[in-house]
């Protein structure tokens, strides 16, 4: 099955990642994609695009030849106080913000410290998708964690290259995640985290532990752009009408 949305993709603005925007385009055009974000790295990664980048993503237009276009990053979260490396009047022009541990900038400690740093990221009302939670290398108390995502109206990620390209031993922790999220009834997502464009809307490992788990699939953001678009909104970004207007059904 084709999910029509994808929430995570790089692009050659992070350094270890291959494709432009207008491959990216291509490949959704191909595959069926009609809306998914472009979520570089945040600035305090090595590799990351300056933060100028992401001021800049105003340049993108909002739909191109039928695919929408997200203005997103996945911001690096920094201690365990939950602070993120973007900030101030900048968050409020993108459209999406995750972040996620990242080995260089958080470097892995013990359960108790990345399940206050996750929990704290989510209260801070700046995140709306926490990425990859089911690193292994970052154990979480996954019940209070989700029980946090649930009360936050924050989405969790089944990121599909935990279980192809990187984080591997993931499957364990992310079936746990989804368990718990079903019975929670907590929002998930699933996010190719595409460093290729031929990746884009790759979901076939992230779905299998999603069906394992008995997680209803409509309640994926990736069901349809509205239901994405819908829930950024009650997050409270405030630039999406264009989008709203474009793929809104017609009654």
């Amino acid at each position: 099955m084709q999910f029509p949305v994808d929430t995570h993709t790089h692009t050659v603005a992070s350094t270890h990642a291959y494709s432009t925007i207008h491959d990216y385009l291509a490949v959704a055009k191909e595959k069926g994609i009609r809306l998914f974000a472009t979520t570089d790295h945040g600035p305090a990664m090595k590799d990351a695009p300056h933060f100028w980048h992401f001021v800049n993503l105003r340049v993108l237009p909002r739909v191109w030849h039928g695919v929408g276009i997200l203005r997103g990053i996945e911001a690096n979260i920094m201690n365990d106080k939950g602070e993120i490396d973007y900030f101030g009047e900048y968050l409020s022009e993108l459209d999406l913000v995750q972040a996620g541990f990242h080995e260089p900038v958080f470097a892995p400690s013990d359960k108790l410290t990345h399940t206050r740093a996750m929990i704290a990221t989510m209260e801070s009302g700046l995140v709306d998708i926490i990425t990859h939670p089911g690193n292994p290398a970052y154990p979480i108390d996954i019940k209070a964690v989700v029980g946090a995502a649930k009360a936050c109206n924050v989405a969790l990620e089944i990121n599909n290259s935990s279980f192809t390209a990187s984080r591997k031993g993931s499957e364990e922790n992310c079936l746990a995640i989804a368990r718990m999220a079903a019975k929670l009834d907590a929002q998930l997502v699933m996010g190719s985290d595409a460093h290729v464009a031929f990746d884009l809307g790759g979901f076939d490992r992230s779905l299998a532990i999603v069906d394992a788990a008995d997680y209803p699939r409509q309640r994926l953001l990736n069901e349809n752009p509205m239901a994405l678009l819908h829930f950024l909104q009650l997050r409270g970004h405030q630039h999406l009408d264009e989008l709203i207007r474009y793929f809104r059904p017609v009654l």
